[in-house]
C-alpha cells in the first residue's frame, strides 16, 4: 500500500478529479494548501504597500491505494495537472504501514482503493 500525494495548481483540480475518476481511483482527501517551488515570485500591492508573495495557492490530493493502483494514480494526477509550465506540481509516493476503515474495521488493502481484480 502507498499514500500518493499530489500537489497541483488549483485551477487544475477538476481536471485531476476527472482523470482520477476515469482511472477508477476512488477515495481521496483534497485540501487547499500554499507552497513554493520553482515559480517566479510575484509582487503585489496590498493597502499601498508592495509585498513579495513567496507562496502560491495549490491543491493537495492524498490518495491511499493498493500497490496495483500506484501507477494508474500517478498517471491520472499527471494527466489532469499537466500544463507544461513551471509550477505544475509534484507527486510523492510514500509507503503506508497500516490503514483501518473506521466504519467496518477493515484494514490495509481492504480499506483503500480496491485492487484491479476486485
Amino acid at each position: 500500500m502507498k499514500l500518493v500525494i499530489g500537489i497541483v495548481r488549483p485551477e487544475k483540480t477538476n481536471d485531476v478529479l476527472t482523470a482520477l475518476y476515469r482511472a477508477d481511483v476512488r477515495g481521496l482527501t483534497m485540501s487547499r494548501v500554499q507552497g513554493h517551488g520553482g515559480e517566479v515570485e510575484r509582487v503585489e500591492t496590498y493597502r499601498g504597500t508592495t509585498v513579495q508573495m513567496g507562496m502560491a495557492d495549490k491543491t493537495r490530493f492524498e490518495i491511499a491505494v493498493s500497490d496495483e493502483f500506484v501507477e494508474p494514480t500517478i498517471s491520472a494526477l499527471r494527466q489532469g495537472a499537466l500544463t507544461g509550465e513551471v509550477g505544475d506540481g509534484k507527486i510523492f509516493v510514500v509507503p503506508l504501514e497500516q490503514v483501518v476503515r473506521i466504519r467496518s474495521g477493515e484494514s490495509d488493502v481492504a480499506a483503500v482503493t480496491p485492487t484491479k481484480e476486485g
